[in-house]
């Protein structure tokens, strides 16, 4: 559920995280009259019910989160600058981490998204259920990206620590 605050005591990027999680808690209720309706459509693109986006810290770098430090869901622990929110209230946010796969559905670690990273290079993204809790008051800038790069990997095999 999201915050419904004074829209003056916000910040930009707190501002646009609350726009996207109603965008995204539209979708799952099949309001049919959303303005990402024809991003997010679950009859146009089954299973498109995420915004994703990267986050800039205030020095204008990328921020970063781990998921699955110690490896204890089948998987390698990985880095990632892309995430959904989850739940928000008062400018704090819950995050989850999506992870970067190659086309064949091997996670990557990804710092900066447009590294050429050979022929296994960024594909797209996979939900999961790690999640980092964020005061968005601490960024200066968000950027969206495509819904369309979420399930992009074909034919991957889920790991337990996925939704």
């Amino acid at each position: 559920m999201s915050s419904k605050k004074h829209h003056d005591d916000l910040s930009c990027v707190c501002d646009a995280v609350e726009h996207i999680l109603a965008e995204q808690e539209a979708i799952e209720e099949n309001c049919s009259t959303s303005c990402y309706s024809n991003l997010l459509n679950p009859t146009i693109a089954p299973g498109r019910d995420t915004i994703p986006f990267m986050l800039y810290t205030k020095k204008g770098e990328l921020f970063k989160a781990f998921g699955n430090v110690g490896g204890l869901f089948n998987d390698d622990c990985f880095f990632t600058v892309f995430f959904r929110v989850e739940n928000l209230k008062d400018c704090c946010a819950t995050l989850s981490l999506l992870r970067p796969v190659d086309e064949e559905g091997e996670t990557l670690s990804v710092s900066c998204p447009c590294d050429d990273n050979g022929e296994n290079g960024f594909f797209g993204l996979e939900k999961t259920d790690f999640c980092i809790e964020v005061d968005l008051d601490c960024f200066c800038a968000i950027q969206c990206l495509s819904p369309a790069l979420v399930n992009r990997a074909i034919d991957k095999p889920r790991h337990r620590g996925d939704k």
